[in-house]
């Protein structure tokens, strides 16, 4: 296991103590150092003489503090240390992701407004920290799906069977293995799928519904061959869906321990960091934390 530690970060809401909660398991799965950070947040607008990361803050911290308090006495503990900083969040948290295993958060913190799904934080690391990103959703969130079909732990992933992506699946058979979960593998094809046959007019294909899906479950069958030969004791399924795969996700989010994500590789003519539709959905929506992984770096 690697030593770099996973970081929590704090700012003294319910939230931020919900992901130090995930985020000292998620450390003692991996044997871990844990991190807790809290940024203090100035506005950097108004001080134009001072740099938008600052250095280790040592004055008394409330936010860390309380996350001391909170992890007092607990059954089993990592190895941990408390930070704080003075910059802007939305700035420093995805640059923590450079030295770190896992950067978690909660979905929103003090800031911003009462409805807001994800806080501005939270999307800023998801989208440019170099580490995977968990976010951990406030509890009460309603989706519509179905009861999983058997009890137990369980992490789900989504397959893009046109495009898969090699850190996103290694991460979600890892994750299961620590968790002795059995892994969900969602890879969503259209349907109904239409074509175009004249201006204005669409016609559906002469294909049926059950030859797309055994095409989609032989593909993702073969892509994850790889990752259970590695992981023999992590039972891996494959649901080929109809749908959109967001829409999928969100639904298989209800009683899973965690969903899992990748982010968009960087496009000659998109050079800027970008999430993609589906994981920006599934951060907004899903009822379990969500991790989203950075692309696998390109083959020099």
């Amino acid at each position: 296991m690697s030593t770099l530690p996973v970081i929590a970060a704090v700012d003294g809401s319910d939230d931020g103590l919900r992901a130090l909660d995930w985020a000292l398991d998620a450390a003692h799965r991996r044997g871990a150092p844990l991190r807790v950070v809290h940024v203090r947040q100035y506005a950097a607008w108004a001080q134009t003489d001072v740099l938008v990361a600052g250095p280790p803050d040592t004055a008394e911290d409330p936010a860390l503090d309380q996350a001391r308090a909170h992890l007092q006495g607990r059954a089993f503990a990592a190895p941990t240390e408390y930070v704080g900083m003075e910059g802007v969040p939305g700035a420093l948290l995805p640059e923590l992701g450079a030295d770190a295993q896992l950067l978690v958060l909660g979905s929103r913190g003090r800031g911003g407004f009462a409805g807001l799904l994800l806080g501005s934080n939270g999307m800023a690391a998801a989208r440019d920290a170099q580490c995977p990103v968990v976010v951990v959703p406030r509890p009460g969130r309603e989706v519509h799906g179905e009861a999983p079909a058997e009890p137990g732990p369980r992490v789900v992933v989504g397959l893009h069977v046109d495009s898969p992506d090699d850190a996103t699946l290694s991460f979600a058979f890892t994750e299961a293995e620590l968790r002795g979960a059995r892994l969900q593998v969602v890879a969503a094809y259209p349907w109904p799928v239409q074509t175009w046959a004249a201006a204005g007019q669409m016609m559906p294909l002469v294909i049926d519904e059950v030859s797309i899906e055994s095409e989609t479950r032989v593909l993702a069958d073969g892509l994850l061959a790889p990752y259970r030969g590695r992981h023999p004791d992590v039972r891996a399924d494959t649901h080929a869906v109809p749908g959109d795969a967001a829409g999928n996700l969100v639904a298989s989010s209800k009683d899973a321990d965690l969903i899992v994500v990748g982010r968009h590789r960087r496009r000659l003519l998109a050079p800027a960091r970008m999430m993609g539709s589906v994981t920006h959905a599934v951060l907004l929506h899903a009822a379990a934390p969500i991790a989203v992984v950075p692309p696998a770096p390109p083959q020099e």
